[in-house]
């Protein structure tokens, strides 16, 4: 309870408005907050240093802190005011819209029957049938209301977009008023192109007569905007995958994907390959051991595949060259911009060849393949929507030896972490990889890596037993995109091979029987479709060029 003429004190330097509470002990900072918590009948002690002491507050002083007071309590006073506005508006446009929308449920849409019958077309050949009546079923990709009688619907349906138009009678609908993205709906009408100046997918847009909402997408906190956004952190993105992929962006990585797959297989079909699909579960490790991911196989130890490889080499006996496209898999427990757990493996073996032929080959796939997918207009379009700044290769490839990327390293001052220059025999790490390529900025064959830091079965040259036949292909804004090599024919070479990287050869016997029936000399090479995927289309991470990406921490959804 207050009383005329408590004394309240002020503190200037050590007061608080927050905590104080105006006694001697606990004083508040400023004389305004002093007047807007007691009053104005109070007595006020200001100190301003503790070796002045408490004084009276001069008569300037409080004039002009009660003018203060006045002045913020008619400010609180306009804001409430307004904020009592703005509530009774948000009521009356809330009953207004309330009002419409019951107006709404009585407007009932017919099918005019003196039109032409629509025809059902997808929207990838709605070029085709402009001029014509048609009905087209999809997404509601965009959703733009203009004025009382007209509402512009970007429809999706995964073969392309199109504009369309509701005016008049259609705009004023239950269905109408209620639309969000994501709805699906059917829309009946006639395409036509578009006038010079205006834009639209296609160039053209469909004037509706007539439509029906298949389902409708829900709309508040659920709504699909609220789900997604651009600032999304990136755990979120990867929780909603399945939405994500709805978008623009996301949606035109899986189709320039697919498209990539069938360049691939063009290109392979053209050279006379045969495509084999090999055996996930497995017994036998190829990478290491220290990345398998172990399962129980009907009370044995067995794995999910490293590589498709082995298997790929016992078919050049019977089919001559071979190729297969499947899932390889990684328990690397890295967090990098181009490991995923899970990724799709292109491989291929050749028989009869040198290590020369292996790069050349490695060097027409990747031309011929950029080559096919650019000669085909749509996807062209996708790439360089993505890519803007995209160049094509062009051969040869700059070939550089391993010893001579260890000297380049040096000569460009490109150390460990620790400060120290990398030594012959040492593994090059992504970073000073990536430093490297993304300097030279071309495609690089870096070849011929000491064999203790490659797998068992790569071939050592002949003139340097110290190094193998192999092969990494190096991208810029990527690194390593395809590893490859020659591999040994010889039985007793690759028995050495077993020993001095541990491995039994028990389980190994049907490889290593290619060596007893009839060896020769063939090579291969394991490129990751994400990674070529991430070169291509100027993605940050792999993550972004699959489906539902798995990585260490991440199986869902």
């Amino acid at each position: 309870m207050l009383h005329d003429n408590e004394t309240v004190y002020i503190d200037e330097v050590q007061g608080s408005d927050e905590t104080g509470t105006g006694t001697r002990d606990a004083p508040y900072k400023t004389a305004v907050h002093s007047l807007q918590t007691k009053g104005d009948s109070i007595k006020i002690l200001v100190q301003k240093t503790s070796e002045e002491g408490y004084k009276d507050i001069s008569g300037a002083a409080l004039k002009k802190a009660k003018k203060r007071v006045d002045d913020l309590a008619k400010k609180a006073k306009k804001e409430e005011e307004k904020r009592k506005a703005e509530v009774e508006k948000a009521k009356l446009q809330k009953e207004e819209e309330e009002r419409k929308l019951e107006e709404a449920k009585s407007i009932v849409l017919e099918q005019d029957s003196t039109l032409p019958q629509a025809i059902k077309i997808k929207i990838m050949n709605s070029v085709a049938n402009r001029g014509k009546r048609v009905k087209v079923s999809g997404w509601v990709h965009r959703l733009r209301t203009q004025g009382k009688d007209m509402k512009f619907i970007v429809l999706r349906d995964g073969s392309g977009y199109l504009q369309c138009i509701l005016t008049g009678k259609l705009c004023h609908t239950y269905d109408a008023l209620t639309l969000s993205l994501e709805s699906t709906v059917t829309i009946y009408g006639v395409i036509s192109e578009l006038p010079a100046g205006k834009t639209a997918p296609d160039n053209h847009e469909l004037l509706a007569d007539y439509w029906e909402v298949i389902h409708n997408a829900p709309g508040g906190d659920d709504a699909f905007a609220n789900k997604l956004n651009a600032e999304a952190d990136p755990s979120v993105l990867y929780e909603q995958r399945h939405l994500v992929i709805r978008g623009d962006t996301a949606s035109t990585v899986l189709k320039v994907r697919s498209a990539i797959m069938k360049a691939f297989r063009d290109h392979f079909d053209s050279k006379g390959f045969t495509e084999i699909n090999a055996p996930c579960m497995v017994q036998t490790q190829v990478e290491g051991g220290s990345t398998l991911f172990e399962m129980n196989y009907y009370g044995e130890k067995a794995y999910l595949t490293q590589t498709s490889q082995l298997y790929l080499e016992t078919c050049l006996p019977s089919l001559g060259d071979v190729y297969c496209i499947s899932e390889s898999y990684r328990a690397e427990r890295s967090h990098t911009r181009r490991h995923l757990s899970e990724y799709t493996h292109l491989e291929a073996e050749m028989v009869f060849i040198t290590f020369d032929d292996l790069l050349n080959a490695l060097e027409d796939l990747i031309c011929d393949t950029i080559s096919r997918v650019l000669a085909h207009e749509p996807t062209r379009k996708l790439i360089y929507q993505l890519h803007p700044d995209f160049v094509p290769p062009k051969r040869p490839f700059l070939r550089m030896d391993y010893k001579d990327a260890i000297q380049y390293l040096k000569d460009h001052d490109i150390k460990k972490e620790d400060g120290s220059f990398y030594e012959f025999g040492e593994d090059i790490p992504e970073a000073p990889e990536r430093a490297m390529t993304d300097r030279i900025n071309q495609p690089i064959f870096l070849c011929r890596f000491p064999a203790e830091i490659k797998a068992f079965y790569m071939k050592r040259c002949a003139d340097d037993k110290r190094v193998t036949e192999s092969v990494d292909v190096l991208m810029p804004g990527v690194g390593e995109i395809v590893g490859g090599s020659m591999r040994i024919s010889n039985m007793s070479e690759l028995l050495e091979g077993y020993k001095r990287e541990g491995i039994d050869p028990t389980p190994y016997y049907w490889y290593t029987d290619q060596r007893k029936y009839g060896t020769t000399e063939h090579g291969g090479f394991g490129l990751g479709v994400e990674r070529f995927l991430a070169w291509l289309l100027h993605r940050d991470t792999v993550k972004e060029c699959c489906l539902y990406p798995r990585f260490m921490g991440r199986c869902l959804p």
